[in-house]
């Protein structure tokens, strides 16, 4: 099974460079399934129907949520109605949605999606680590398959998160920074890792914010509004992983691209 996976999409930028490049990069790589987090989609912060479905349109089949999962009030009828849109298993058991999903691939194979948020240095929500464990009890019962979004801060969390999971989760992805890292590897038992998939949005910006404001918070303790920079070059980083038939991992690819 192949999977590829989208860092986060932010602005319309992010939605812009994913619709252009995405169709390009299924029809080169030809994965069996496309996720995406898509917590920034709609002007940087959280997500819409109509984002959605724009992204849905792109190519993109399970997008993944994180710590601004509920900016936009309209989301909450969006996770209750649509499958596809998943946010982070460890928030309140009450909290509408779903935080992992079962589905299947564009090859008829099943792969279960769990989204997790980390806690250090973001919102102190359910344990990631006792939450995840609940989860993978049944969905092994009905698949090997199983890819984790864990939308994080620090990349010890994340590490941990992975150790812990190795040879039992297929891949183990971070996001929340924006940053595409570069320690991507598969596990002593065979999982993949990445501390964190990038973005996909505005390339002169800083994690996508329009980068005057961003320093003149650093340099001056402004208050300005965040702002998503929405002209430009624009990036889009991926990963793609391709697994055995037991759910480990053989390859994993880091993807970025850039587009004027």
């Amino acid at each position: 099974m192949k999977i590829l996976f989208l860092g986060d999409i932010c602005g319309r930028a992010g939605r812009c460079v994913v619709q252009r490049v995405l169709p390009n990069w299924i029809s080169k790589y030809n994965p069996d399934i496309v996720i995406a987090n898509g917590e920034n989609a709609a002007g940087g912060f959280g997500l819409t129907k109509q984002t959605s479905e724009e992204i849905f349109s792109s190519g993109v089949d399970v997008i993944t949520l994180g710590n601004h999962t509920f900016s936009k009030k309209e989301v909450a009828h969006l996770l209750e109605d649509d499958v596809r849109v998943l946010r982070p298993l460890n928030y309140p058991k009450s909290t509408p949605g779903y935080g992992y999903g079962i589905y299947n691939t564009h090859t008829e194979q099943k792969i279960a999606v769990i989204n997790l948020l980390g806690r250090v240095f973001l919102d102190m929500v359910d344990n990631p680590f006792e939450r995840v464990k609940e989860v993978i009890e049944k969905v092994k019962q009905e698949t090997d398959f199983i890819f984790i979004d864990f939308h994080a801060e620090a990349t010890s969390e994340k590490a941990a998160m992975a150790w812990m999971l190795d040879g039992v989760a297929t891949a183990i992805v971070g996001t929340h920074t924006h940053v595409q890292t570069a320690d991507e590897r598969i596990l002593p038992n065979g999982t993949a890792f990445l501390s964190d998939a990038g973005m996909c949005g505005p390339l002169d910006s800083i994690l996508g914010v329009k980068p005057e404001i961003i320093v003149d918070r650093m340099l001056n303790f402004g208050q300005q509004r965040f702002e998503v920079v929405e002209s430009g070059p624009k990036v889009i980083n991926g990963v793609l992983i391709a697994a055995k038939a037991k759910g480990q991992t053989e390859e994993i690819l880091r993807l970025s691209e850039v587009m004027a």
